[in-house]
């Protein structure tokens, strides 16, 4: 059959590949789901794996390669075939993604791990974790949520998300939202379930959470904790080792004195300090707790978010004010915050380094 003169085969599977999943926000070609980008005269066939049988999903899918194809010059018309997933195809996929990307589970060196802590519930952690993490992913990062607060999980609903991870033969693909991957416990129990989990039930269901799951190539991982210093803390600690704290709290004493025991814990685990962001500053609350806690920690302030009933209906309508409405002051206080993360890495005094010994001949 002729070909197009104007757009050849590389170019056209350069354009699809770049197209984003509209599951994961990966793109294609990450993905490794472009099976077929070909040019046959002014005829474009494009062949691809889905992830999900769900019609909504293909139809997004469809839409986006069509609006990526469309302008290309001297194409007149896509045939595009969308393959089922099937138990070989998701094996595949499955070889394809550990061969692609950092071993699942594990995450690159380059990749900055932020655990979101607070000494009491009711401060906002969850919803400044949220929108600090939208506003990297504005800022042009690649990032992820894990959602460690697993009695009182809520990123599910401050992200509009309650679709549960692909999985491809014991690897899961998180979903995204507002270009953020999440992973949650929520995704896998109904809204209104409590979890019920002690000792290494909860442990398991941790390292399961982080290790079976291909994260992809993060720049940033923001880790949501629960409240105080239990069991989540301290193994987010032992399963992270190069997070750095990031503490929340209101500009209350009764918040800031307890969030002061996080970050004695961290510094006892040489755990570095990212710093503090004070949530719900003004006048119901007051202002200046966070300085308090920062200069009691030797660490800085990154930010004072403005008490605002904005924020509150953004999350609750599952969209983070960074993403709904970035220009509203609260989401530029938000952004600012997220801009001046430090990078931090944990010391090396301390930790069990690994051993290997070569044997000289």
């Amino acid at each position: 059959m002729s070909r197009a003169a104007t757009v050849g085969d590389p170019q056209l599977r350069e354009v699809v590949g770049r197209v984003a999943d509209p599951f994961t926000g990966w793109p294609l070609d990450d993905l490794g789901l472009v099976e077929d980008a070909s040019v046959h005269g002014h005829h474009a066939a494009v062949r691809i794996t889905v992830l999900l049988s769900d019609q909504g999903y293909q139809e997004r899918l469809r839409d986006a390669v069509e609006a990526a194809v469309s302008p290309l010059a001297g194409i007149h018309a896509l045939d595009l075939e969308l393959i089922p997933p099937t138990d070989g195809g998701r094996a595949a996929l499955s070889r394809r993604l550990r061969d692609r990307h950092t071993r699942p589970g594990t995450l690159g060196s380059q990749t900055q791990v932020y655990a979101v802590g607070s000494g009491k519930g009711g401060v906002g952690k969850s919803t400044v974790t949220a929108n600090l993490a939208v506003a990297l992913a504005r800022q042009g990062r690649r990032v992820a949520v894990l959602d460690a607060d697993v009695w009182g999980y809520s990123v599910p609903q401050l992200f509009g998300l309650h679709e549960a991870p692909v999985a491809l033969s014991g690897l899961m693909l998180p979903p995204a939202a507002h270009g953020v991957s999440l992973m949650s416990i929520g995704f896998f129990v109904s809204e209104d379930e409590p979890v019920i989990w002690r000792g290494p039930m909860l442990q398991k269901a941790l390292e399961q959470l982080l290790h079976d799951v291909c994260w992809g190539d993060l720049d940033v991982l923001l880790v949501d904790l629960p409240p105080g210093t239990g069991d989540v803390p301290l193994s987010i600690l032992e399963l992270l080792p190069d997070a750095a704290l990031l503490l929340v709290t209101t500009p209350q004493r009764a918040a800031t004195t307890v969030a002061a025991r996080i970050g004695r814990m961290a510094a006892d685990s040489r755990m570095p300090l990212a710093g503090v962001v004070e949530n719900m500053t003004g006048p119901v609350f007051g202002s200046g707790g966070g300085d308090e806690l920062a200069h009691t920690l030797g660490t800085t302030v990154l930010g004072r978010i403005p008490l605002d009933e904005r924020l509150r209906e953004s999350g609750d309508a599952g969209s983070p004010l960074t993403a709904a409405d970035p220009s509203h002051p609260v989401a530029v206080a938000m952004s600012s915050a997220a801009a001046a993360l430090p990078r931090t890495r944990r010391s090396l005094a301390g930790r069990h380094l690994p051993l290997s010994v070569t044997a000289s001949r």
